[in-house]
């Protein structure tokens, strides 16, 4: 049975290991303030990073402020953000919680927990990786990357993300969190897919006690 202690210097090699695959690992979408992280952010559920940055790119220039997206007509939003999926719904949500911005907070995105967990449709997945990446603060975002590594490394048995996310903060330093959060989710996107982790390529295979690893296959395959 491996300790806290024995588990806290797996991670360190292996936040080790990574950065050394991973030097310049960060957080894909593109922003340049709290607020447009934030919408980034309710734009990416469940789409791709590269989209929602080909989406915000334009609309970032147009719109600077929470009260210009507020302002919107949900139509004219909704066209803007039709090639992403579930727009509507976004449309509307990215109105609400710049709306909330501009009535409690002065337009502008609060850098606290608490604060941020007020927010309609906020949680504490999008909180923390907006405090992390936007605010810099030492968070732990557990999007699905991040979830699905701990749970193979052997990290956390927990499957809500709440949960998964104590378990992590016993184990990562204060300093690595935002980091760690970046390189599993690197990891996660090139070697560890979900449905076939290509475990023969791994840099942390022997860190690693996943029970179903895959194995190389015949040659030239």
């Amino acid at each position: 049975m491996e300790t806290l202690a024995q588990k806290r210097t797996r991670v360190a090699r292996i936040i080790e290991k990574l950065a050394s695959v991973y030097p310049d690992a960060r957080l894909e979408l593109e922003f340049s303030n709290p607020l447009e992280l934030l919408i980034a952010l309710i734009l990416a559920a469940q789409a791709r990073d590269t989209l929602v940055n080909s989406v915000t790119r334009e609309l970032f220039a147009r719109y600077r402020t929470a009260q210009d997206w507020a302002s919107q007509p949900q139509e004219k939003l909704e066209r803007e953000l039709s090639q992403i999926n579930f727009y509507r719904k976004k449309a509307q949500a990215i109105r609400e919680v710049c709306q909330a911005l501009v009535e409690r907070f002065q337009g502008e995105v609060p850098n606290s927990l608490e604060a941020l967990l007020t927010l309609p449709g906020v949680g504490r997945k999008t909180a923390n990786i907006l405090l992390g990446n936007a605010f810099g603060q030492p968070t732990i975002g557990v999007d699905t990357h991040v979830a699905r590594l701990s749970q193979r490394l052997g990290l956390t048995r927990e499957t809500d993300p709440d949960k998964i996310e104590q378990d992590l903060l016993q184990l990562v330093p204060e300093a690595d969190r935002v980091r760690f959060c970046h390189l599993l989710q690197f990891h996660g996107r090139r070697v560890c897919l979900a449905k076939k982790p290509r475990c023969p390529d791994c840099v942390i295979e022997s860190l690693c006690p996943y029970p179903h690893k895959t194995r190389p296959g015949p040659r030239g395959t």
